[in-house]
């Protein structure tokens, strides 16, 4: 199962906070900064959305 929005070439690690802000016209950095805060709140939620994500979204090409 995958979703339509596609990683980015852009990336820093697999491109899926870059593909998601550029499928959604955000700014990238604001949205790598948005991941880092979600990241270091307990539980660690922004790692685990981010390894689904990676799955699910469609390779760049």
């Amino acid at each position: 199962m995958h979703i339509p929005v596609k990683r980015s070439r852009n990336n820093v690690f697999a491109g899926v906070v870059a593909g998601m802000c550029e499928h959604f016209g955000w700014n990238v950095t604001i949205g790598r900064i948005l991941f880092v805060l979600l990241t270091i709140m307990p539980w660690f939620p922004g790692i685990i959305v981010y390894l689904v994500l990676w799955l699910l979204m469609e390779s760049p090409e």
